[in-house]
This record gives structure tokens, C-alpha cells and sequence, in this order.
């Protein structure tokens, strides 16, 4: 039986629309007896490999894979090797991903594409950082067109074209609410417009994503504060960031120097 020393994990709910929870394990021993989720199962290997049964179907998961395992459907999990596997799961609600894609998602589980395995890579990588829930709402967002592209057995959707007045309201919106910040399906509901899109559209439109439009306005105006003498902590939450570490994070990419040193200069 496995120790519990061999297994390391880490899980949360993140403040993002449609994402249940993050899983993030390292297991040497552990094997997984045949369960199910009540969500779908989004899950990347990062060392290692996950031999796996799935409607009585042998799978794998080398690391170059996106797994994709459909709610209430059985499947077990085990290590390929004596050195285990580190992985990364997103379980995410029927948001991105309805019933109508089970059967597809039973027959095809295992996806080989680099840009989806890069894009859920970033995905984890934002969602591990309080603050940047308009980066992994926007983000979530692709890696869902990109496996139901997938999950259809066709290309790529079309794309409506870009339209530079929903552009303009979008930033405008934006603009009136640097503080408080807006969830991108808030924005997309007031502008009557697809979250997708919206995207898409603004960064079309202005060169840039609206999570880096938002961010840069917010640094912005972190630096008329702190020229005024107002300490970094104070700045970070008039500014509308999350803490202080996460306006340090954003002030030293954008500025070159973190903000105290900023200030004392």
C-alpha cells in the first residue's frame, strides 16, 4: 500500500465561473480505484505518465497530452512507472463543455495538440494567482473552443469579425471601473456580446488583451500614489489590485522596479 508520503497534493476553488476546483498532485505509488466525477475532468502530465481505463478502454497520458474525462463516467487511474507522475486537473461544470460532447469526449479522451497543452499550462499558471480572475476567465474561455473544436472532429469554429465599437464600449467600461475590476461574463452580459469574442474583438481592436488593458490602467495609477507618499500597501488596494504582492508583481513587469523602490526614488 502507498504511504501517505508519497503523495503530494494541493487543490482550491478559484473565483472563476466554471472551474469546480484545481487538483495539483505528485504520486509514486498511489493507483486510483474506479470512480466518477460529477464534473469534466481536464487534466495534463507534467513528468511521468497515467495508464488509465475509460469505458473499458486502456488509456495513457504522455506529457505532450490533454486528457479530457467526461462526468460519470468510470475510470480508474495508475502510474506508468516505479517514479510516479506530477499532474495538473482542472474539473470544470457544464459552463464550457455540455452533455452533448460525453460520447465524443468517451471515444477520444487522450488529445494530441501543443497549443492546447500550452494553453491549459497557462491557465494553471493564472489560476494560482489571486487577483487575475480576468486573465483566467479570458483564458478558460479558448481552451474550451479549442477542445470542443476537438470534441466536433472538425477545424476551427468560425470567428464572427472583429467590431470596433464593441471594442470601444468594452475599454469604456474598463475605464470607469479600474478599481472593482468586471468579471468578463458581467462585461459580456452588459454589452450583449460573447465572452469570446469580447475578447477577441478588443484585442483586435487595441493590440492587447482587456486583462492587460485593465492591469496596465491599474499600475498607472498605482504610480500617482505612491509619487503622493501613499505607502505600497495602501496603494495596492486603492489601485484595485489584490494585495500588495500582486501589485509588486505587476509594478516591477511593467515599471522595471518593484514599488518601493519606485517611491523612494
Amino acid at each position: 500500500m502507498a504511504s501517505e508520503s508519497s503523495r503530494i497534493v494541493s487543490a482550491w476553488r478559484p473565483a472563476v465561473p466554471g472551474v469546480v476546483e484545481v487538483f495539483h498532485a505528485r504520486f509514486t505509488e498511489y493507483a486510483y480505484p474506479m470512480h466518477v466525477h460529477d464534473a469534466w475532468t481536464l487534466l495534463i502530465v507534467d513528468t511521468g505518465a497515467v495508464r488509465y481505463d475509460l469505458d473499458r478502454h486502456e488509456h495513457g497520458t504522455p506529457h505532450d497530452t490533454v486528457s479530457l474525462l467526461p462526468p460519470h463516467v468510470p475510470h480508474n487511474g495508475s502510474p506508468v512507472t516505479p517514479e510516479g507522475f506530477r499532474k495538473r486537473v482542472l474539473y470544470l461544470d457544464g459552463t464550457h463543455l455540455g452533455g452533448d460532447f460525453i460520447g465524443a469526449a468517451v471515444d477520444r479522451p487522450d488529445l494530441r495538440d501543443p497549443l492546447l497543452r500550452r494553453r491549459v499550462g497557462q491557465l494553471h499558471g493564472t489560476l494560482g494567482l489571486p487577483g487575475e480572475e480576468l486573465e483566467a476567465e479570458s483564458r478558460l474561455l479558448f481552451v474550451g473552443e479549442r477542445l470542443r473544436e476537438h470534441l466536433r472532429g472538425g477545424g476551427p469554429a468560425s470567428q464572427r469579425p472583429a467590431d470596433p465599437v464593441l471594442a470601444g464600449r468594452l475599454r469604456e467600461l474598463l475605464d470607469e471601473r479600474i478599481v472593482e475590476g468586471v468579471v468578463l461574463r458581467e462585461a459580456a452580459g452588459l454589452l450583449g456580446a460573447h465572452p469570446a469574442h469580447l475578447v477577441r474583438t478588443f484585442s483586435a481592436a487595441y493590440g492587447i488583451a482587456p486583462h492587460q488593458y485593465l492591469t496596465s490602467l491599474r499600475v498607472g495609477r498605482a504610480r500617482r500614489l505612491l509619487l503622493e507618499g501613499r505607502s505600497p500597501g495602501d496603494t495596492a488596494v486603492a489601485a484595485g489590485f489584490y494585495d500588495q504582492s500582486h501589485l509588486t508583481r505587476h509594478f516591477r513587469k511593467l515599471v522595471g522596479v518593484p514599488p518601493g523602490r519606485y517611491r523612494a526614488g
